[in-house]
């Protein structure tokens, strides 16, 4: 299966524009990429942020058996601070601010809404999963605001960039889903 094409790659001699594709290759290198790359999921030729948020989902559902609150607060605040790093990195070695490749912030923003959502039945999660899709993809008000605001940032604000739309993508499923269970208890 041939990589898929990034075609908005830096210009030739920019910083950091070291890759023109998404490849196994490319990740292989460095841990970063497997990374945010989330292990292989962003490399899908259509929709790599829905196949990434599905990764998430079902890493989720494994990972909730042997996890409790404090383990899923810890591998939350912990995939954050490494996504920083991830994203940040292997954004700039392919010369992009927000590639589309880059699948850690879909996954640890929809791990928060899962982790927040549960218990929950196959429905709710369903709900959850396309509101945060929605949310992410359309990017309407506060969502697209974050993602304006960090749209052209360097160093490591970079990845805090990549993550933060996500983030606020999860925190308005959230209140969607508490303000719909508030009206009809």
């Amino acid at each position: 299966m041939p990589a898929p094409e990034i075609s908005d790659a830096a210009p030739a001699g920019s910083a950091g524009a070291t890759v023109g594709k998404v490849s196994w290759a490319f990740m292989g290198r460095y841990p970063s990429r497997w990374i945010a790359i989330g292990l292989g999921s962003g490399l899908a030729r259509r929709a790599p942020g829905t196949v990434g948020t599905l990764w998430a989902w079902a890493a989720f559902l494994l990972l909730d058996r042997w996890l409790g609150d404090a383990g899923w607060a810890a591998l939350i605040a912990g995939s954050l601070a490494v996504g920083v790093w991830a994203c940040t990195r292997t954004a700039q070695a392919l010369g992009q601010t927000d590639p589309g490749a880059i699948v850690w912030d879909e996954i640890v923003a929809f791990w928060i809404v899962l982790w927040l959502l549960m218990p929950a039945g196959f429905v709710a999660q369903t709900v959850a999963f396309v509101l945060f899709r929605a949310f992410d993809a359309i990017k309407p008000g506060p969502v697209g605001y974050v993602d304006r605001r960090f749209k052209r940032a360097s160093g490591w604000l970079q990845g805090v960039g990549i993550l933060a739309d996500d983030l606020v993508a999860a925190l308005c499923t959230l209140l969607v889903i508490a303000s719909w269970r508030f009206i009809f208890p």
